[in-house]
């Protein structure tokens, strides 16, 4: 036992370790690890994001709505589903070149940034269709939401002096936890109204 101001014996303690003392090899072993952990969570961002416009890909996307959807879940809070895609997609990239039409991607994709709040969940599924999760929201006025973000597509369209404006669809679905047992089921159920006819402006 160590009483303090006792002198050590010779040798007493020599097997101990300083405690959060690491030797080289330690702090080597323990720097790799740490790169190795950060490659592979960029790996799994860079997997989940739509490299194009810096959005969720269809993967990312699916992922935080389900997080999204639970959290709403929990709490008692409606959700609902809006998807977009752009008009005319085919014809920008036809008439324009593609680099045009990328370009168009991402202004529509910065729209949608700024026009949505930080606990929506924004991702592109796909060349020209996007969608946003509004957590906390029942279905919502789409007359208005399409004034909003014409209102900034036309702030853009000004300012760039294309030989086109972007325009877009829009879609919505109120997430029902009795009809939409999972994001997929949600996705799948607007996506069959939207062939219907009975959604979109």
């Amino acid at each position: 036992m160590l009483t303090p101001g006792k002198p050590l014996k010779p040798g007493a303690g020599a097997d101990m370790r300083t405690p959060n003392v690491l030797d080289s090899a330690d702090r080597d072993v323990l720097r790799d690890r740490a790169r190795k952990a950060e490659q592979e969570l960029m790996g799994v961002q860079m997997a989940s994001m739509d490299e194009l416009t810096l959005l969720s890909n269809r993967h990312g996307f699916e992922a935080l709505a389900r997080l999204g959807l639970e959290a709403c879940q929990q709490l008692g809070k409606p959700a609902t589903l809006l998807f977009f895609d752009l008009d005319h997609f085919k014809r920008i990239n036809q008439l324009y070149g593609r680099a045009e039409g990328d370009d168009a991607l991402k202004t529509f994709a910065d729209v949608l940034r700024i026009a949505f709040r930080e606990s929506d969940v924004i991702g592109r599924l796909g060349s020209d269709e996007f969608a946003a999760l509004l957590t906390g929201a029942n279905a919502v006025d789409i007359a208005e939401i399409r004034a909003r973000l014409e209102e900034i597509l036309d702030e853009r369209n000004a300012t760039v002096h294309r030989g086109y404006d972007i325009r877009f669809s829009v879609a919505q679905i109120e997430f029902n936890p009795d009809l939409h047992k999972t994001v997929e089921s949600l996705m799948l159920a607007l996506d069959e109204l939207r062939h219907q006819g009975q959604v979109g402006v």
